[in-house]
This record gives C-alpha cells, structure tokens and sequence, in this order.
C-alpha cells in the first residue's frame, strides 16, 4: 500500500505540472507548427504574409492556358472578407505561368471580433480562400479552394 501510494502522489504531481502547462499554452501545437499556404490546382500559393494591417499572398496559374478569375473571397471561421483590395470587383487576367499578388486590407479589430483570433504580432491566423475561374476558350466556370496558416509579423 505504501508503494502504491508514494507513486500515486508522484504520477499526480506530474498530472497537475502537464495541467498547468497546457491551461497557461505552452504545450499549444499552433506555436510549434510552420506556417503554411496551400493551393487547389491549377493555382500555387508562392509566397504569403500577414501583417497587422493586411494579409497578403501570390498566388501562380499552371493551367496551361490563361484565367480568368471571377471571384475570390478570404473567409476565417465563417466570416467573409471584402474582394482583396489588389483586383476591383469583376474579371482580372492571369496569364498562363504568371503570379498575382493579393492583397486584403485588415481593419482595424475585423479580423479580432470574428472569432479568428487576435491580429498581434506573434499571433497565429488560419483561413480559407475560395476562387472562381474560367480558363481561356472555356464558358464553363471552375472552382478552387486554399487555405493559409502564417504567423502575424
């Protein structure tokens, strides 16, 4: 009985260690994983960043053929966000091969009151971009999805 108990208070004080850590984050996955931009084909996310005051992306088409994007939208956890502050609402041509820059403008507190998290540097944001596209000779629209997950600088 008493070895049971000496260990049994042992295991229990390393419970309550691994129980602190995890309550105050330092054993969040989120700060140890890399941050990361992906992209349905015929699209390649190249390079991304995201700032206090925008989040920003290029994005390359290898469709073999030029695109036409119709419509593009950066939600986080259900909340859309305005056409990216980069193209004006309507029809914008990427040439076969070509990046294009997007750019949406964070207001101030937007992105903080959706649930999205704290746009502070340090701070982690995963989101979601979908794109409508027609490909060149095509009257058929397409659809592609991404996902971004970067760190705010």
């Amino acid at each position: 009985m008493e070895f049971l108990m000496t260990y049994g208070w042992a295991i229990l004080v390393v419970l309550a260690a691994i129980g602190a850590l995890a309550y105050f984050g330092v054993l969040s996955p989120d700060k140890f994983l890399p941050d990361k931009c992906t992209a349905a084909p015929p699209f390649s996310c190249t390079q991304y960043k995201l700032t206090t005051s925008n989040v920003n992306f290029i994005l390359s088409a290898n469709a073999g053929t030029d695109i036409t994007l119709n419509a593009l939208s950066l939600s986080c956890d259900g909340t859309n966000f305005a056409a990216p502050t980069t193209i004006q609402p309507g029809y914008v041509l990427i040439a076969n091969g070509n990046p294009i820059n997007l750019t949406w403008t964070v207001a101030s507190g937007a992105i903080a009151n959706t649930g999205c998290g704290n746009i502070a540097t340090g701070n982690k944001f995963k989101g979601t971009y979908n794109m409508t596209y027609t490909k060149s000779g095509e009257t058929v629209s397409h659809t592609s999805t991404g996902s971004i997950q970067v760190r705010v600088e």
